[in-house]
Parts: C-alpha cells; structure tokens; sequence
C-alpha cells in the first residue's frame, strides 16, 4: 500500500461524527508544551463528565 493510500485517522473519525473534538485537540496541540498540558487536562475532564452524565442517565432509564 503507497502512502497516498493510507487514510488519515482524523479523516477516519471525522466521518464516525464530528463533535469538534479532532479540531479542539489540533488546536491544543499547536501550543506550547504548558498550555498543552493544560488544554488536554481540560479536555479529560470534560469527556470524563461526558461519561459519568451518560453513565447517571442511562441508569436512571
């Protein structure tokens, strides 16, 4: 397989639904190595309560 060939994996979960994730953390990659940091710790935490309000819902179904 060429190297034209092989999908990028942002194109891949792009097309899986695009919630602004893959932008958020190019966006956050961009930046120097301490606001990185903090930028992914950020976006941890609001995927991690993501998943607990989901988890709590279903539960409750």
């Amino acid at each position: 397989m060429s190297p034209e060939e092989i999908p990028e994996p942002a194109q891949e979960f792009a097309s899986a639904g695009d919630d602004g994730l893959l932008d958020r953390a190019a966006l956050v990659e961009a930046q120097p190595l301490a606001e990185r940091a903090a930028g992914f710790d950020q976006i941890a935490e609001e995927l991690l309560a993501e998943l607990q309000r989901s988890d709590h819902e279903g539960a409750g179904a």
